[in-house]
């Protein structure tokens, strides 16, 4: 791997490149499905390739290849310098770098158990026992249950000196129980929706979630909603656990803060920003107890790593402070563009074949001193407590949006009462997280991992994380997500 980067580094200076970085990516994954109590899917994978990055008369240049020879990495820089000589032909201002020191490092993610040295029955009779525990609730029509495993070595160089070595486990597992009746269908997801839990861990992670420790209270959560009644139209205090509030972060405060969106670089897929750069340390974004970062150091999580792909050591960033917007998601070029000193560590890439783009990495919403869930319920006089996400919608400015959860808890002075079904809620985000009045404490704050985030033309899926406690936001409009 080295002494290919050192060569892809020796031609693109030798072909007249000012910058060039070069990421190598030896990646293994298994996928595990259940559907009820067979086995659906056992899928293994494998790839190995390196991506090249030029910088040419101050336009960007980039090719890739899996031909890892001296022929092949010839070609393919020569590819990438090709691109940036026409790139340069059509920028308005050459691109500049905003400074990173040079890095000499290595680095492993956290991991107690190698997942890929458990053997795959291992790892299917835990899917099997929990889809046992399901399909025997009587309502239950059909249990599914996944776990993936995925490493990654990444090795990265540039011209600029930097040698970074990284490697990656990533790990995830979950089940889903659907209920069916005459007139109705629902479903329970654990420990999340669309997929369950991710995490930069290994096996360990499994036995921390229990699945079939869980699979009773899931399905029989399932089959209540059949019979649940709808969830309320009108405008109440809404409490959001901290599985739905990972996704509210991700989509109105991760994506609005990417600085090529709001610089208007990157709006045919999924659109822009309403945060644009005038209203950086000026624009109430919440109320002052909010604050949101965006914290690639945080242990454990899918959107954490050591340094990101153009070597930019991984930091905390304020995005929101006190309830001001604070801080973007940014390069090193974008960080230049608006005078930043250094990039906030965000260019990130699917794999060896695409380029790093900026992308979300651990996007959190600090705790608060409202200690447990159970403190907010019994200072709410009328309210809804909705929890795991179900689908989702918001414009492309990233303001006005809408949800729907799978689940909601009616609460009546103080107490938490009927279950409701098909419960949504709607708002425009600078209000919505101005409405925010109560925030948990430490103790029931979780990382959950989004691993599909979707950006970039051609698109790249990549992995996310975002911390929450559940929290309260005052007079949300809510209503029902599906009338059947």
């Amino acid at each position: 791997m080295k002494q290919l980067a050192e060569q892809a580094l020796d031609v693109a200076t030798g072909l007249g490149a000012s910058y060039a970085d070069v990421r190598i990516i030896d990646s293994e994954s298994q996928f595990l499905e259940t559907k009820n109590q067979r086995v659906s899917a056992v899928n293994f994978g494998s790839s190995l390739g390196a991506g090249i990055r030029v910088l040419y008369n101050g336009g960007w240049g980039f090719a890739s290849t899996q031909d890892l020879t001296r022929s092949g990495i010839e070609q393919a820089v020569k590819r990438a310098v090709a691109v940036a000589k026409a790139s340069a032909q059509v920028m308005e201002k050459p691109i500049a770098l905003a400074p990173e020191p040079v890095h000499d490092a290595s680095w492993s993610s956290p991991c107690k158990q190698d997942p890929f040295a458990i053997s795959l029955e291992q790892k299917l009779a835990v899917l099997l026992d929990a889809a046992k525990i399901v399909t025997a609730v009587k309502g239950v029509t059909l249990a599914t249950g996944s776990m993936a495993f995925i490493r990654d070595k990444k090795f990265f160089a540039s011209t600029e000196g930097s040698r970074i070595e990284q490697n990656f486990i990533r790990s995830s597992c979950g089940i889903v129980a659907n209920a069916t009746d005459d007139h109705d269908r629902q479903r329970r997801s654990y420990p999340s929706s669309f997929g369950g839990q991710w995490e930069l861990a290994g096996w360990e992670m499994v036995g921390h979630w229990d699945l079939p420790g869980h699979a009773q209270q899931t399905a029989e959560e399932a089959v209540a909603l059949l019979t649940a009644p709808m969830c309320p139209q009108g405008t109440k205090d809404v409490i959001l656990g901290s599985s739905q509030l990972a996704l509210q972060i991700h989509e109105s405060t991760g994506h609005p803060t990417e600085l090529d969106r709001a610089l208007g670089q990157e709006i045919n897929y999924a659109g822009a920003s309403f945060l644009t750069p005038d209203k950086l340390g000026k624009l109430k974004y919440g109320s002052p107890m909010v604050n949101l970062v965006a914290d690639a150091t945080t242990k454990g999580s899918l959107g954490s790593f050591s340094y990101d792909d153009e070597g930019v050591q991984a930091q905390c960033v304020d995005l929101v402070k006190d309830g001001i917007f604070t801080g973007y998601l940014s390069s090193r070029d974008t960080a230049e563009l608006i005078g930043l000193k250094r990039s906030g560590g965000c260019m990130r890439s699917e794999s060896w074949n695409r380029t790093p783009i900026i992308r979300m990495t651990t996007i959190s919403l600090l705790p608060g001193d409202a200690g447990e869930l159970d403190n907010i319920i019994a200072d709410t006089k009328d309210g809804i407590f909705m929890d795991t996400n179900k689908s989702w919608s918001i414009d492309q400015l990233r303001y006005n949006f809408q949800f729907s959860t799978e689940i909601a808890w009616e609460i009546k002075d103080g107490k938490r009462g009927r279950m409701l079904k098909n419960p949504s809620y709607g708002g425009i985000t600078p209000e919505f997280w101005n409405s925010c009045d109560a925030i948990a404490g430490a103790s029931e704050f979780i990382t959950w991992g989004v691993p599909n985030c979707g950006k970039g033309q051609p698109s790249q899926t990549m992995w996310t994380g975002h911390g929450a406690a559940p929290s309260r936001f005052r007079n949300v409009k809510v209503g029902i997500a599906h009338k059947v």
